[in-house]
């Protein structure tokens, strides 16, 4: 494919990614297996918050993966990041099944959040492999943090949320562990805080938006 085949192609996953819908997960829900339970109206707007942030999570995970894929280097580098970007499809699949349970929605931030992942990711792409990867490490490191948070704070009878969350720290993980195994470098310390400080920022806002 030429530049502007691959242009065109991440545009048309940029619009499966932000439109509710349009994801289709190619593996089973967890929640499918999970028993239902009767939340109040406070527990349900409280797990309607915590996996909108998630969802938003995987609309990030879909933008830096694409970045990245677009400027990585070597072939398998670019490959196990378009494996990883379909596996997080499945996650935010899930996700906007689960908030569709809880009646609610995805944040209205995410075209926001959507570019400036993307944009990291292809300027992580640009510094190099190696750079890349600890990127996608530290990343995965990160967000399986917040999942355990997550997972903590939810309430006791979501069964449903909780097994979709549970999937999504073991695949996420396996992600990091992944990177790491292919050659990942650690970050410097700065860059890990910014990117902490810019995680913070996104579930302050798209817990209640």
């Amino acid at each position: 494919m030429n530049l502007i085949d691959t242009l065109i192609l991440q545009a048309d996953q940029a619009l499966r990614t932000l439109v509710p819908g349009a994801t289709v997960a190619h593996s089973q829900n967890p929640a499918d297996l999970a028993a239902s339970a009767d939340l109040s109206d406070d527990e349900r707007r409280h797990a309607a918050g915590l996996m909108r942030i998630n969802q938003c999570g995987e609309v990030c995970a879909q933008a830096l993966y694409q970045g990245q894929a677009l400027t990585a280097k070597l072939p398998q580098v670019r490959e196990s990041m378009e494996t990883a970007a379909q596996e997080e499809g499945d996650h935010l699949a899930w996700c906007e099944s689960r908030l569709k349970e809880l009646g609610s929605h995805g944040t209205l931030l995410n075209p926001l959040f959507y570019g400036l992942s993307y944009g990291m990711g292809a300027l992580a792409g640009l510094a190099g492999d190696k750079w890349s990867l600890g990127f996608v490490a530290e990343t995965e490191d990160q967000v399986c943090r917040h999942l355990q948070e997550h997972l903590q704070q939810l309430p006791a009878q979501d069964a449903k949320s909780r097994a979709i969350l549970q999937q999504m720290l073991a695949d996420e993980g396996r992600h990091a562990a992944t990177a790491r195994d292919a050659g990942a470098a650690r970050l410097p310390q700065p860059v890990q805080q910014g990117m902490r400080l810019l995680a913070r920022a996104m579930k302050a806002t798209t817990y209640r938006v």
